[in-house]
């Protein structure tokens, strides 16, 4: 199933998409609110029990999708996690080896995610060098701490698509990554969380990014260094992960510095990710 977050009524709403019948089957009335991403799955539970019986049904085409997302830290997210992504930006068969050992971790601030639709800010008075990056990501639904491999795919919800939009030369100049990744709107989620149950294999999607109808970024997250599943274990190893968090899977070849010269966004550049059996997200850069 499709569980979103929408605008109708200019009140926020949390719904399941029947495609079938391009409708929203809502998971509260008009009147109530979640503040926790527990609560919404906790009624996405509830709800699908009775299948959906007492549901309001809003056509999809009047309302505006919100990030279907209530995270409860920063997003996780994980660099150099394709094999190809890494050579592209001069990387070693050794520094591929080191990754296999101590997977890269860093964060993107919560107040950069949109949703698809949103447009993307360039923020000229800092930067002049953003990127995007197509991504897998995963959406924790079971809370846990030192998970094992092979029980970390049962905390998970669901799967979504993430564009983790970089600011290329903040990144480099901060060399820490938070603040060339966390510039409002560089964040954006969606368009919906696709439940775990409608994914048969995390690592066999394909994933591409398309600016203006060209596809810049085709592969498939078999190609990941550290699974899904190694990911959250790695993650959990002391620090636990809360239903609602995101953790963000890493990106291929193909991204914009990776070009010679680089092929950074510019104003009213139409950047598409697809992910295989989610969707697509869309957003235009302003």
């Amino acid at each position: 199933m499709k569980l979103v977050q929408f605008l109708y009524d200019e009140m926020p709403h949390w719904g399941i998409i029947s495609e079938a019948k391009e409708q929203i089957l809502t998971l509260q009335d008009n009147k109530s609110q979640f503040y926790s991403f527990d609560e919404v799955i906790s009624s996405f539970f509830k709800a699908k029990q009775n299948g959906f019986v007492d549901a309001e049904k809003i056509a999809l085409c009047n309302v505006t999708l919100l990030p279907p997302v209530l995270p409860t830290k920063n997003v996780l997210c994980i660099g150099k996690n394709y094999h190809d992504h890494i050579l592209e930006f001069d990387g070693s068969d050794e520094d591929i080896e080191n990754i296999k050992k101590h997977p890269i971790f860093f964060s993107k601030a919560t107040s950069a995610i949109v949703a698809t639709d949103t447009p993307i800010k360039l923020h000229k008075e800092v930067t002049n060098s953003v990127d995007y990056e197509a991504e897998l990501a995963v959406v924790i639904g079971k809370r846990g701490v030192n998970i094992s491999r092979e029980d970390a795919l049962t905390h998970v919800y669901g799967y979504t698509i993430l564009n983790d939009i970089t600011a290329r030369d903040l990144q480099q100049i901060h060399q820490q990554w938070l603040r060339g990744k966390s510039l409002d709107t560089h964040c954006p989620i969606g368009p919906w969380v696709v439940t775990k149950d409608e994914i048969e294999d995390p690592q066999n999607l394909a994933i591409q990014s398309i600016i203006n109808g060209e596809v810049r970024q085709n592969s498939n997250t078999k190609h990941m260094i550290h699974t899904v599943a190694d990911l959250i274990m790695h993650l959990s190893k002391g620090m636990t992960l809360e239903v609602g968090d995101i953790i963000a899977t890493g990106t291929p070849v193909g991204v914009g510095m990776g070009f010679d010269p680089p092929k950074f966004l510019k104003s009213g550049d139409r950047v598409e990710i697809v992910i295989e059996n989610i969707g697509s997200l869309v957003n235009v850069v302003e």
